[in-house]
Parts: C-alpha cells; sequence; structure tokens
C-alpha cells in the first residue's frame, strides 16, 4: 500500500493491491516492468547530467547524441510499459497532441517539394528569392517553401528530441519518490553549476571545463559559453530548489494550526536538509546575478515575487489570516535579493550601464526581423533558416554573424509564419495554462507546493526567452522540456 499512495498517477480502475495468486503470476512482468522503467528513469537523469558539460551541447555531435537517447528512450517508455496517466490527463493531452500533429505536418509542407505555382501563392517572397539566387530555378517544376529544407529537416529533428523526452518524462515519472528525486537530481546539477561559474569567475585563468575560457572573462558561465545560457539554466532550477523546500515543510498546510505545530512542522524531519537546499539557491541566485546578465537580474526578481504572490493568492483562496506566514515569506525573499545584489552589485550596475539601452543592438536588429516576418508573413522561411537569411535584411553593421534574433519568439515568427508559430506556441502554451488552471483549484497541499515551482519555473524561461535564445541551447531545452512535463503531471496528481 505504500507503494500506491507514493504514486503522482495510477491508471484508473487498478485495485491498489492484486489477488495474491495474480500477484504471484504477474512478478515477472511487474519486475521487467520496474527494470525498464529504472533503466528509462536512469536514461533521462544521464540526459540531464550530461547535456550541460560539452558547452551546453551546442556542437553537431552532442544534438546528435540527445536526439539518439531521447529516441531509445521513448521506445522503451512506448514498448515497456502500458499508460500510467490517469484518465483526466490523458485527455487534457489530446489538444496538445492536435498542436503537436499540426506542428509536424506544417514543418513537412515547409520541407517537401511543392510546385512553384503552390509556393508562389503560400510564400511570394520564398518565390522571389529562389529566383534570384537560385541558379537552378528556370530549370525546376518544384520548389520547398523552406529556403533551406536539409536545414529545417535538421531542426526538426531536434524538436522531435525535445518532445519525445516530455512524452517519456510523462509516461515514466508517476511516483512521488520519483518526481522528489528528480527534482532533487536537478537541483544538485544547478548548484554544482553556480558554484563552478564563481570558482571560474575568479580564476586567473578560467576554463569552461573542456576548453579554454576566452569569452565572458568578467562573468560566471558555469560550463556555458554565453552568461545569459547559463542563467537561464539557473533561473529554471532555482524556484525547483525554493519548491522543494515549501514542499517539505508542507506550507500549505500549516494553516489553522498552533504555534507549537507549526514550529514542530517546520524544524521537523528534514530541517537540514532545508537549510541546505536554502543555501544552494542563494549559491545559484548570486551566480546569476554575477552572469552579468541583465535578463536574468530581472528574472530573479520575477522568481521570488511570484512565489510570494502565489503563496498569497492560495491563503486568500482558503481564507486564512496568515500575517506572519506572509511577512516570513517577504524577509526571506527580501534577505535573498538585497543579498545577491548586494555581493553582485559592482557587476549588475556596471552591466546595466555600460551599453545605453536605447541603442543596444537587440531593437536595432529586431526592427529588421519584423521585415523578415512582413515578407513571409504566412509560412515564413523555414524552420531554422534565420542564421542564413537575416543577412539580407541586416540593416546594422555587426562584429559577426547573427546566427539567431536574441528573441525566441520572434525568430520562430519569422521562420514558421503565422501558422507554424501558432502551432508552436498552442503546444508549450495550451498544457501549461491548463494544469495551472487545474493546479489553481487543487486544495492537497503537496500538490501545491511541489507544483508551484514548476510553474515559477517554465515562465521565467518564456520571459527569458523575449531578449535571448536561451530555448535554441540543447541543454536549456532538455532541462525546459523535463521541468514542463513534470509541471503537467503534478497539476493532475491523483492518488490510487
Amino acid at each position: 500500500m505504500r507503494d500506491a499512495q507514493n504514486r503522482l498517477i495510477e491508471p484508473a480502475g487498478v485495485p491498489s493491491e492484486p489477488a495474491s495468486g495474480a500477484g504471484r503470476l504477474a512478478a515477472p512482468a511487474d519486475r521487467r516492468v520496474r527494470f525498464r522503467t529504472s533503466l528509462v528513469e536512469g536514461g533521462l537523469l544521464v540526459l540531464l547530467i550530461l547535456s550541460p558539460l560539452p558547452a551546453a551541447s551546442v556542437e553537431d555531435w552532442s544534438i546528435l547524441a540527445i536526439e539518439l537517447l531521447a529516441a531509445l528512450l521513448a521506445a522503451a517508455t512506448l514498448v515497456g510499459r502500458p499508460s500510467h496517466l490517469n484518465a483526466k490527463l490523458e485527455a487534457k493531452l489530446r489538444v496538445p497532441g492536435f498542436f503537436l500533429a499540426g506542428l509536424f505536418a506544417f514543418l513537412g509542407l515547409q520541407i517537401v517539394s511543392l510546385p512553384k505555382v503552390v509556393v508562389k501563392l503560400l510564400s511570394p517572397n520564398t518565390f522571389s528569392l529562389r529566383q534570384r539566387f537560385d541558379p537552378g530555378f528556370a530549370h525546376a517544376n518544384t520548389m520547398s517553401l523552406s529556403l533551406i529544407p536539409a536545414q529545417t529537416a535538421r531542426e526538426a529533428l531536434e524538436l522531435l528530441a525535445y518532445v519525445l523526452i516530455a512524452w517519456t518524462v510523462l509516461r515514466t515519472i508517476t511516483h512521488r519518490r520519483q518526481i522528489v528525486r528528480f527534482l532533487s537530481v536537478i537541483v544538485g546539477l544547478g548548484t554544482i553549476q553556480a558554484f563552478y561559474g564563481l570558482f571560474e569567475l575568479y580564476r586567473s585563468h578560467p576554463r569552461v571545463l573542456f576548453y579554454p575560457k576566452i569569452y565572458n572573462l568578467h562573468a560566471a558561465t558555469g560550463t556555458f559559453i554565453n552568461r545569459n545560457h547559463f542563467s537561464g539554466y539557473l533561473e529554471i532550477i532555482l524556484p525547483l530548489a525554493l519548491t522543494l523546500i515549501i514542499a517539505r515543510i508542507d506550507l500549505f498546510s500549516l494553516a489553522g494550526k498552533r504555534w507549537p505545530e507549526k514550529l514542530s512542522q517546520i524544524t521537523g524531519r528534514g530541517f537540514a536538509l532545508n537549510i541546505l537546499t536554502l543555501i544552494a539557491a542563494v549559491v545559484m541566485a548570486l551566480a546569476i546575478v554575477l552572469s552579468r546578465s541583465r535578463s536574468g537580474v530581472f528574472v530573479l526578481c520575477f522568481i521570488f515575487l511570484s512565489f510570494f504572490l502565489m503563496t498569497v493568492y492560495h491563503f486568500s483562496q482558503a481564507h486564512y489570516r496568515q500575517a506572519w506566514i506572509l511577512t516570513t515569506l517577504k524577509v526571506a525573499f527580501g534577505l535573498i535579493i538585497i543579498f545577491a545584489l548586494y555581493v553582485g552589485v559592482e557587476a549588475t550596475v556596471g552591466r546595466f550601464s555600460e551599453d545605453n539601452l536605447l541603442q543596444d543592438g537587440r531593437p536595432q536588429y529586431w526592427a529588421s526581423v519584423l521585415h523578415m516576418v512582413s515578407d513571409s508573413p504566412l509560412t515564413g522561411t523555414g524552420w531554422g533558416t534565420f542564421g542564413a537569411v537575416y543577412p539580407s535584411y541586416e540593416t546594422v553593421a555587426l562584429e559577426g554573424r547573427l546566427l539567431h534574433a536574441h528573441n525566441d519568439y520572434l525568430e520562430a515568427l519569422a521562420e514558421l509564419g503565422i501558422v507554424g508559430f501558432l502551432l508552436l506556441l498552442g503546444l508549450i502554451l495550451w498544457p501549461l495554462l491548463d494544469a495551472f488552471r487545474t493546479w489553481a483549484k487543487r486544495r492537497h497541499p503537496g500538490i501545491k507546493g511541489l507544483g508551484m515551482g514548476g510553474f515559477v519555473a517554465v515562465s521565467a524561461m518564456l520571459i527569458h526567452s523575449l531578449t535571448d535564445f536561451n530555448l535554441h541551447i540543447p541543454a536549456n531545452a532538455v532541462l525546459f522540456s523535463v521541468v514542463l512535463a513534470l509541471t503537467v503531471a503534478m497539476a493532475y496528481y491523483r492518488k490510487a
């Protein structure tokens, strides 16, 4: 029964304890299922552990490794065990399934060769560019909507890998101990990254693990090349550390209890682990500040403010007046922010003042990206083609080649057009918002505590994506996929 009680999601209609004869007959099969589940769970953890190490997995070989491992884990999940999603979550995933099918059908449409007249009708700009620059245009009867179909196919496979990772998490992580284990491992990885980033920041000859550090010498970057991507990685993990603390002390069950009971619950089992987790959260906050990422500092404040507002919302919904809890949260989060900003004040102020924000490069080349969007509004230039197409729209001289728009939304809109962009946005936001509505109505304190961090983490990354391309970094995309899937699963948690 203990195993059944620890389950996050149980198949509807399955008894918690089988009859003794059935149990003996099913034992070998059960052992095989448990073995496959442990194997898949271990593979997911390996993916989380290794993906940030080789420079955030931006090299082609590391992306291929992620794709192959994601495919193997999904295949093992599909073949090895039946669905363990409850009926409500299964039904809720149907709409995102339609978005997913539509998105990959659209990507297929971008890749395949179509009659010239169809391309001219759907994307006059693509037809015009091929007419001007394609030497074989006059002799060809067909062409693709994507200006570089091979690159679109490559990016589509990478996107599929992240979808498979999220799907595997939903089908595999079905016990409370599993989800806590995953969150703990992720928090541990973030803490190691933060410590390593701070350590290398003050070395005379800093490195990025396997490589000498050449860029961002005055900023913490961990095993990442770019400080903004390092900050984005920690922004996903920091809320998970805070949510583990909230879940361990069972914050949302404190309402209505007497002071001795509250104190006993807060300082009871797991108190030392909570102190260590809080220290880890502070270290990650410091690393975000010392990454000198302006968006990172903004998102850091957003994280703490979101936890405070969501906690207030819960107690207001429950009609409790727990002023001491709200005061404690204000003081704790305020101290963390003040301490982080105090330690990194020079880096923070310097980073915000070294450029005039109105003359920063991003707004200037975002205007060029909007011209790309207006030229191919319906079907875009092709998924993954931004770096090749942008130079023809460039109006501001840059030191190097601009491979990404530093705005994931604008880049997706330019590459996918309105149709593909809405499908991609729906694939992410529909399950997230639907899960949030369900979570907000729940009264189970454990679900409220564990689920809160997931929503804040995903929101933090979506906000940072307005000013950078974190979701084009494989290590961050893998982490985002896992956390999004865990968050959705937690919102629909039901005991057997």
